[in-house]
């Protein structure tokens, strides 16, 4: 009998631990821990209920807000890890990255992460980081869009620092080559299957005349139109997107269903519709790449299993963990 109540209570221990979901924080050395989603549930029990509740009140007031937080999440962990770097304003030797040419005048969303960490830090101070705010909002956001949930590893903590250089050169940019998108990719140790599954973000939220003039206007230094974007759909982008002026007219990315997280993204890159170029070159410029839009535009499901995968693998670049870091009482600047 004694023998097998110590087996229950061993099972029980086993079954309860976290290691099952734990991630091994890659990149960087020292410091120790890895990630898990109960990082917080005995520290700081109703984080996820704190966060959840403000990012929806946010999507409800303005529905683009959701592609706007989730694309934050991606040009945090591009730039020196998933730290919240992006969120730090410039102060004393801090030059923020903020002002980086993917960031300029198209970031934003950063008051939510400012009433989400006052809320956590009345709740249980000094104890959430700022960089798990941002993964935990990048999933909340997909969901409220109509997309796939996943649970988040949690334990990352804050970096010190921010790259203005790093964000200028590790982002991929709309304009950047299909071979220059998968290197900046694999750099972070993403594959073409993220690269593809990833880009499925653009399923909500909007782009800037400014990203993809170029391809109809003047493409390849000709003065001509691309011509792998559908001409009927380009005389309609051009009503809105002068050869001069206009640079902040936003346009949809998914003009079929521009707020419901779908598949419709990649229905519109096969019908020649992708409105950045980086977006298109995703069926003109790789076979593999356009055999996986293929897969995702008929499989939606295959789609959100894949695009929760890649985000998780994002997640995981670089984190800072253990001793490394800091907590951050305010997102905007570092601890003094």
């Amino acid at each position: 009998m004694a023998q097998s109540m110590s087996f229950v209570i061993v099972v029980t221990i086993l079954l309860s631990a976290p290691l099952c979901f734990a991630h091994k924080s890659g990149g960087g050395g020292g410091g120790g821990g890895s990630l898990y989603p109960q990082f917080y549930d005995r520290s700081c029990p109703k984080a996820k209920e704190i966060i959840k509740s403000i990012v929806a009140k946010a999507v409800a007031k303005e529905a683009r807000m959701a592609a706007s937080l989730l694309r934050l999440h991606f040009h945090d962990c591009f730039v020196k890890g998933c730290d919240a770097s992006i969120l730090l304003d410039s102060s004393g030797s801090i030059i923020s990255e903020k002002g980086s040419i993917p960031n300029r005048n198209s970031a934003r969303g950063f008051e939510v992460f400012d009433e989400i960490k006052s809320a956590l830090e009345k709740a249980c101070p000094s104890t959430v980081s700022c960089a798990d705010i941002m993964a935990i909002v990048a999933r909340d956001s997909t969901v409220i869009s109509g997309g796939p949930s996943w649970e988040v590893p949690l334990g990352r903590r804050d970096s010190t620092g921010a790259s203005l250089s790093g964000s200028n050169n590790n982002i991929p940019a709309p304009n950047n080559t299909f071979q220059t998108i998968l290197t900046k990719f694999k750099l972070k140790g993403l594959d073409i299957v993220d690269l593809v599954a990833l880009s499925g973000s653009h399923t909500i939220g909007d782009a800037r005349c400014t990203t993809f003039r170029q391809r109809l206007y003047n493409q390849s230094g000709n003065g001509l139109a691309d011509f792998t974007l559908d001409q009927s759909y380009a005389s309609q982008l051009r009503a809105r997107c002068p050869r001069s002026g206009g640079d902040q007219n936003l346009f949809f990315l998914d003009f079929v269903t521009p707020t419901k997280f779908d598949n419709s993204y990649f229905k519109n890159l096969l019908a020649s519709k992708g409105l950045l170029n980086s977006d298109q070159v995703l069926v003109t410029k790789n076979q593999q790449s356009m055999g996986l839009v293929k897969q995702y535009a008929e499989n939606m499901e295959l789609f959100f299993q894949q695009f929760a995968k890649s985000v998780l693998k994002m997640g995981n670049i670089s984190p800072l963990t253990g001793s490394r870091g800091e907590i951050r009482k305010n997102c905007r600047k570092i601890n003094s």
